[in-house]
């Protein structure tokens, strides 16, 4: 493998790329090259193995489509429908649509005919496309299977193929599949390779894979963009949902990207920023197509100042100066961080990158810190003041009451029989005995319900242990009972048959209770 160093000055005139692809790069606006670009093109365009080194933001996808532009126009096919020249390999349906953005917008001077699949989508129109001419098809792993298990697609006449973000695809679990799609592809072929990290994993692809390839890497795995402010603000999980909402009011954000690690927590979040008056999106893998199209589509507009999203979701995800990148969480791989960061202080302009970390989530900022090999720093929010509810909980009312904070009614019991006064006195005889634990009881001990407090009646069962009368605790109009049977004494008597005797006063626990007996309440 050989690296080479990026020339100082060059512009894309020097890198001799056919007329109407230098037409194409003027009329967007770009006069010089990247690193990754004025380093990887001319490897692409004299047609050997590369693997590439980048993070995202470098401006990697062009490096690739203009140079493949470049050597298919240059040796024009009558292509077959449905056999495509060059396979692009994504990992997201959101780089996916943006790698193939680039190849039409640098493309359109030339008669070369490209397209993208992925799923989520309706597969039909795809095979209806696919039975016309496709030069450059850009798609994800599982639904090229798709069509090519159809019949719908012929991958042997592949001349290039591209594994873009090769890392995220393994940590996807989708090596088996390229396994199956590099098995359909003719042996003579143009691999080409990029990746934000060079894993052992990656070496091993790149090892099976590539022939003899050249190597160009601009921005290692640890390093970060030193126009990204990046700055962490202290705060319990409980408080940062809260937090975002003010931020966001505080500094008057009109365009911001939150990550998420989960796409509960992504919906959570933006349910939470649209209650507060904050109109928000989240992105995620649950979401269909059209939803995450719109989504991207509203806050590259800005009609939606916040975007909440998981790691996968926002990959490929390219808005031109994002200023804000929020890590509601931490990532728990290191590297993430450096992705979504990456989202922000692209093509030379500065950004901010704000994290919210509690202390259970110290340890992956040291991991973090340790690989970008920076300290960052810890900022205090000023005027942010913790609301006293818990904000991380779900909305929900205490266990055994419903929203409208009234206790909600139990399942009445079976009545039993009224018990006379000689079955009350036998009781009593044998009160030196510990009583089980009566139904209602028991069943609400295994569901491991509170006890809750009503006003109104002193219902007690009939037979109760009466040790405490013959003891003196049957004090006047104030029952020394235990704190199980005070419970039991509150809950209500509307709970309970109408035939069941009410207790007198004085009931308590019985012999061998774990809790030792207190005076109870009056009710009310």
């Amino acid at each position: 493998m050989s690296q080479e160093n990026t020339p100082a000055n060059i512009t894309f005139a020097d890198l001799n790329l056919c007329a109407p692809v230098q037409r194409a790069i003027a009329d967007a606006g770009y006069t010089s090259p990247t690193p990754i670009q004025a380093q990887a093109i001319p490897y692409v365009l004299r047609g050997g193995d590369l693997m590439a080194g980048a993070q995202t933001g470098t401006g990697k996808t062009a490096g690739f489509t203009l140079p493949i532009l470049h050597r298919l126009s240059e040796n024009p096919l009558n292509t077959p429908a449905g056999k495509p020249r060059c396979l692009i390999l994504s990992p997201t349906r959101e780089l996916a649509a943006q790698i193939s953005e680039s190849v039409t917008t640098y493309g359109k001077y030339l008669p070369l005919k490209s397209m993208v699949v992925f799923g989520g989508v309706n597969i039909n129109p795809q095979i209806t496309r696919l039975k016309k001419p496709v030069d450059i098809l850009v798609a994800t792993p599982g639904r090229l299977l798709d069509l090519s298990n159809q019949k719908a697609l012929d991958l042997s006449a592949i001349e290039i193929l591209v594994l873009d973000e090769a890392d995220r695809m393994l940590d996807m679990g989708f090596i088996h599949d390229i396994k199956k799609v590099l098995a359909l592809l003719p042996k003579k072929r143009q691999n080409l390779l990029f990746s934000a990290t060079f894993s052992d994993e990656i070496k091993r692809l790149a090892d099976n894979l590539l022939n003899t390839p050249d190597l160009v890497e601009v921005a290692r795995r640890n390093t970060s963009n030193a126009l990204i402010e990046q700055s962490v603000h202290m705060v319990p999980q409980a408080h940062k949902r809260d937090m975002i909402s003010y931020l966001i009011r505080q500094n008057d954000w009109k365009q911001v990207l939150i990550f998420t690690r989960t796409k509960h927590g992504a919906n959570r979040l933006a349910e939470k920023l649209v209650k507060d008056g904050i109109p928000a999106m989240a992105i995620h893998g649950n979401k269909s197509q059209n939803a995450r199209t719109a989504a991207l589509a509203q806050f590259k507009a800005g009609t939606i100042p916040v975007l909440v999203a998981t790691d996968i979701a926002a990959r490929g995800l390219d808005i031109d100066q994002l200023p804000q990148v929020v890590n509601f969480e931490l990532p728990n791989v290191p590297e993430d961080y450096v992705h979504r960061i990456g989202r922000t202080g692209r093509a030379g302009a500065s950004g901010a990158a704000i994290s919210l970390v509690d202390r259970e989530e110290l340890k992956l900022l040291k991991d973090i810190e340790k690989l970008i090999k920076r300290e960052i720093p810890k900022l205090p929010v000023e005027g942010f003041v913790a609301p006293e509810k818990n904000s991380e909980e779900p909305d929900r009312p205490p266990r055994g009451q419903n929203g409208h904070g009234q206790a909600q009614a139990r399942q009445k019991q079976p009545a039993k029989p009224a018990q006379n006064r000689a079955q009350a006195n036998t009781a009593q005889a044998k009160s030196h005995q510990p009583q089980a634990r009566q139904p209602q009881q028991a069943q609400r001990a295994a569901q491991g319900q509170p006890n809750q407090n009503h006003s109104g009646s002193h219902p007690s069962q009939p037979g109760q242990n009466q040790q405490h009368q013959r003891n003196g605790n049957q004090a006047a109009g104030r029952p020394g009972q235990s704190p199980r049977h005070s419970d039991n004494h509150a809950r209500g008597s509307n709970q309970q048959p109408a035939s069941r005797p009410s207790h007198k006063a004085g009931a308590s626990k019985p012999q061998g209770a774990l809790f030792t007996a207190r005076p109870t309440p009056k009710a009310h």
